[in-house]
């Protein structure tokens, strides 16, 4: 069949910034890759449609997002004149657009359960890189861009940073889709604020107030949504009906969809995972409907830790959560163990699966990672948290830990009523 380029020029409708272009034939043919359509199966916010309804948008939508800002950010810093060829233009925007590529299903939970060789960075640049073969070459920019390589470093910062674009699309669209308006950003305000300065990004000092509502809303969206206490307990208990899967994994391959069944014995998560072609070709079709279909079926499976794990998170009977400023003692940990195990019957290394204790902490703005740069008419440059005239910014630079335990409703509270927040 004869290529057609008119067939190339496609936009779609995005519901948080409208029409979304797609730019040329590169960007589409990527877009249309195997690879790239699976981001559709995958949802952005894993689990968090448990608490917010609306929470089912995609990686798909997400990246289509960021590549939107990304074109916005470039063409903005060229209006303003500063020399960004039509490669690097190109090479950003590719590379913001697949920044997600190697993320597996519900979020990070296969990273900290069955796949633990790899992070999804990691596999987000081995599919670039066989991309790039296909493509003899085409995203040798791109590539990096992605990894902090390109000469240009600001490029690099607009894919990944304190301030990228990453980070501006997730919370604008996680805010519109959960309904958690307190994490809306200006991001057209913070584009248009944009400087280069000695190869660093900077925001202009006028647009200061944007980025302090920036940091703030990120610190908001993360204790609401990201690390609300009932998502903490839905993801965990994935975490460990995957860990339970793992152990009774000859038990399961009947009721397990072939490309989750690959990664449950520990053989195929190898140190070298992400070099051997099998196994990325088999994570290339893992997503959310593995997942979730296995968990339908173990939802009927005759061990019952797994099956109590995976009909809980099925049909929403989820885990209390008890979360407190300073770690458990360890005498009330022995004695939940005890009452599971006396309640349901079971030995204690099943009921270590029903008891999940752990802590969780955010930075809302790090000072050790790649500053936000705050750019004065003088030509000064300060750090948000030096330039901001709120105290919280200052605050917010400083890590908050927050400890929890996940165990059964069905298991009294105890002498924990006291650690509850």
């Amino acid at each position: 069949m004869p290529f057609d380029s008119a067939n190339k020029k496609k936009i779609f409708n995005d519901p948080v910034y409208g029409f979304v272009s797609i730019p040329d034939e590169l960007h589409f043919d990527l877009i249309e890759h195997p690879y790239f359509q699976r981001l559709r199966r995958i949802k952005q916010l894993g689990l968090s449609h448990l608490v917010y309804p609306g929470a089912l948008h995609t990686r798909f939508h997400h990246s289509l997002g960021a590549m939107h800002l990304m074109q916005q950010a470039i063409q903005l810093l060229r209006n303003k004149g500063y020399t960004i060829s039509k490669g690097e233009r190109q090479a950003a925007s590719l590379a913001i657009l697949l920044h997600d590529i190697g993320h597996g299903p519900y979020s990070h939970t296969l990273e900290k359960t069955i796949i633990e060789s790899v992070n999804h960075e990691k596999l987000s640049r081995v599919f670039i890189q066989k991309l790039n073969t296909e493509h003899a070459g085409a995203l040798d920019e791109t590539l990096a861009i992605f990894e902090g390589n390109h000469p240009r470093q600001f490029l690099s910062k607009l894919v990944s940073s304190q301030l990228d674009m990453d980070r501006m699309d997730y919370l604008k669209r996680d805010s519109f889709f959960t309904g958690v308006t307190e994490g809306n950003i200006n991001a057209d305000r913070l584009l248009a604020m944009l400087e280069v300065v000695d190869d660093e990004l900077a925001i202009q000092a006028k647009g200061i107030y944007s980025v302090e509502k920036f940091i703030v809303a990120r610190r908001l969206m993360y204790w609401q949504v990201y690390l609300h206490k009932t998502v903490l307990s839905a993801e965990h208990m994935l975490m460990n009906a995957l860990l339970r899967a793992r152990e009774i994994a000859d038990n399961l391959k009947a009721s397990t969809p072939d490309p989750l069944y690959y990664f449950l014995p520990k053989q195929n998560n190898p140190p070298d995972f992400a070099e051997l072609d099998e196994t990325i070709h088999q994570y290339s079709l893992l997503d959310d409907f593995d997942v979730f279909s296995a968990l339908k079926s173990w939802s009927r499976h005759p061990d019952k830790v797994l099956s109590f794990l995976s009909n809980g998170i099925v049909n929403r009977k989820l885990f209390r959560v008890v979360m407190a400023d300073q770690a458990f003692e360890e005498d009330q940990l022995q004695q939940l163990q005890k009452d599971i195990c006396k309640h349901y019957g079971m030995a204690p290394n099943e009921a270590k699966h029903l008891l999940i204790t752990g802590k969780t902490s955010n930075h809302a703005y790090h000072p050790q990672q790649a500053r936000i740069n705050i750019l004065y008419k003088d030509g000064s440059i300060k750090d948000i948290s030096e330039a901001s005239d709120q105290l919280n910014i200052s605050v917010l630079s400083h890590p908050v830990t927050k400890y929890f335990l996940c165990f059964p409703k069905d298991i009294p509270l105890g002498n924990l009523q006291q650690n509850l927040l």
